[in-house]
């Protein structure tokens, strides 16, 4: 991660629906990203329950990421969210 990336951070997030999320960031980046095609692409029984829209929208933001579940079942690296490609 380059020095930019360590200082950005997540400051709100919007489900938009299908399993996607509005994000805006500490620079005023906005990006929308498709959770839902990383889910199925990499089926888990950790990640599949993120499948159903309402458990989806349940997200929140921790430690300026988006994570789901107490216990961050599913995050992703702030680099892969700003690019707005999940890998």
């Amino acid at each position: 991660m380059d020095n930019k990336m360590e200082s950005i951070k997540v400051i709100s997030a919007t489900d938009v629906g299908n399993l996607a999320v509005s994000i805006v960031f500490s620079d005023n980046t906005t990006r929308i990203v498709d959770i839902g095609d990383f889910i199925r692409r990499h089926p888990h029984p950790q990640y599949n329950k993120y499948l159903d829209p309402r458990k989806f929208r349940r997200f929140s933001i921790e430690n300026g990421n988006v994570v789901w579940g107490k216990n961050w079942d599913l995050m992703f690296p702030i680099e892969q969210l700003y690019n707005g490609v999940i890998s």
